[in-house]
């Protein structure tokens, strides 16, 4: 299983990527909400927010996803070693749905139609905190 490592440094590289954008796309948010009342300004950010999401975190969360699934496939006995695993894949599937979340909101935003705070989106950036925090701590230390 030489080739099981290159996917392990794949998936790694993967959610960094993945990460990047889900703590970038919020604060992109709040310039959005905070500055509503500059249309040229607002106009920019549509633009970076749009590429951020499609760009970069659809194509990571992606290639994070299928590269661990396929370090699943390939150690399924990853599973009889402890409930960390099944933290970790739970807190994984709590980013992807937060990752549709702010697909969610990047659309309302571009049609007018979200009227949350900046100060929403700066409590909402701590989610993926918090998740990677989790998830971490689950691979690395494994104390379950």
């Amino acid at each position: 299983m030489e080739y099981y490592t290159w996917i392990l440094a794949f998936h790694v590289m993967s959610f960094i990527s993945w990460m990047a954008m889900l703590f970038y796309q919020p604060r992109l948010y709040v310039y959005h909400r905070e500055h509503a009342d500059n249309a040229g300004f607002v106009e920019v950010v549509k633009i970076q927010e749009n590429k951020l999401y499609h760009f970069i975190g659809v194509p990571a969360m992606w290639a994070t996803i299928l590269s661990g699934s396929a370090m699943i496939a390939l150690n399924p006995a990853l599973f009889q070693t402890g409930l960390w695993l099944h933290i970790k894949l739970t807190a994984a599937l709590l980013l992807v749905a937060y990752h549709f979340s702010l697909g969610w909101f990047k659309t309302r935003l571009a049609e007018g139609r979200c009227h949350r705070s900046g100060k929403f989106f700066r409590a909402y950036n701590e989610v993926p905190t918090i998740l990677m925090i989790i998830i971490v701590i689950m691979v690395v230390v494994k104390p379950i």
